[in-house]
């Protein structure tokens, strides 16, 4: 595994917690009176995937994002504002959630070339024709509706850029979004929406392997698995012939996110092919660790405290054929870098 590797994964699982920071204040969504039939699990609405991840977004609002930004109450107001900009353009507010689901799954257009097809199953507290209805109003004539296998997907064209829930940036086309049950969103492109309404009506345990690596810790805000077939790295451009090969033996990569009081926590670990692999990769993750530290002096401050915090704390160990990676950094120090 090259330092980009290293360094891309550690920082995206960190991404994942600052994309739900727009949760942070804001008034939830009452329970309808069609709500009452018992919630069903996000995750047997999945179509197969080569990824998934689990998200607290409960614990997320009420615990770790008000801890990271508890001292910049003008980027929550300002990701708060983009979030009411996504419900004005979509008619969805994703204060509603409580927990979301999301599938990814890797396609290969061409040689070297690998894209990410994502579905997100939410679940939370709405009313699906009062959501048609907010969804009909604010597309302003971009609207449609089509049914597939008895169900309604309302289809809203944007053509535009915003910010997905309060801070990253993304281009949405035309997005699709099916009330699944009362309590259940399918949001994401048409073919994808499709495909999570026929994988609930005929039930599919394509994704049991990674939701047990995605579940492992009941605690964890976020959790995740996902297979990394030799396409994928094949594309992904992995330096000389041995960090090439080092990182061509992961199979697997899985682990979560935590937080407590003043700490927000990374589990990472790969799962290669063989023990002698996992050895060989520790080695390499190992000599990186010593690099990173000759590296952190090069950074700006704000990122020079939280990659020294996460230095610090790096745990790295092998079983049999997994290499772990752990560390944990202040949540103050990784807000100065959310800002």
């Amino acid at each position: 595994m090259n330092k980009k590797v290293l360094v891309s994964s550690i920082a995206l699982a960190f991404v994942l917690v600052a994309l739900l920071s727009g949760f942070g204040s804001g008034s939830r969504a009452r329970t309808s009176a069609t709500n009452s039939a018992p919630p069903a699990n996000p995750l047997s609405y999945l179509p197969a995937a080569d990824g998934i991840a689990l998200i607290d977004v409960r614990r997320m609002l009420n615990e770790t994002m008000p801890r990271i930004m508890a001292g910049d109450p003008a980027k929550l107001a300002q990701a708060n504002a983009e979030i009411d900009k996504f419900k004005t353009r979509t008619g969805i507010d994703p204060r509603a959630f409580d927990r979301v689901v999301l599938g990814m799954r890797y396609t290969y257009p061409s040689a070297k070339v690998t894209k990410l097809e994502t579905v997100a199953i939410a679940h939370g507290t709405f009313d699906a024709k009062a959501l048609a209805a907010a969804t009909r109003s604010a597309a302003n004539g971009t609207y449609r509706e089509e049914k597939y296998r008895g169900a309604t997907i309302m289809i809203v064209t944007i053509n535009d850029q915003m910010k997905l829930l309060g801070l990253w940036d993304i281009r949405f086309n035309e997005l699709a979004v099916c009330a699944l049950d009362a309590n259940s969103l399918a949001i994401g492109t048409l073919p994808n929406v499709r495909a999570a309404i026929a994988v609930g009506q005929r039930g599919s345990r394509a994704n049991s392997d990674l939701v047990s690596l995605a579940t492992r810790d009941p605690k964890a805000v976020i959790g995740f698995g996902a297979n990394l077939p030799r396409e994928l790295m094949t594309n992904s451009g992995l330096g000389n012939d041995t960090i090439a090969k080092d990182a061509g033996s992961i199979r697997q990569v899985y682990g979560n996110i935590g937080s407590t009081e003043s700490d927000v926590s990374l589990t990472l670990v790969a799962r290669t092919d063989s023990a002698e692999a996992a050895n060989n990769l520790n080695d390499t993750v190992t000599g990186l660790r010593q690099l990173g530290g000759l590296m952190i002096g090069r950074l700006a401050p704000a990122r020079k405290a939280l990659a020294q915090s996460a230095l610090d704390n790096l745990k790295i160990t092998t079983r049999g054929t997994e290499v772990e990676i752990k560390t944990q950094v202040a949540a103050v120090n990784l807000a100065s870098v959310i800002k």
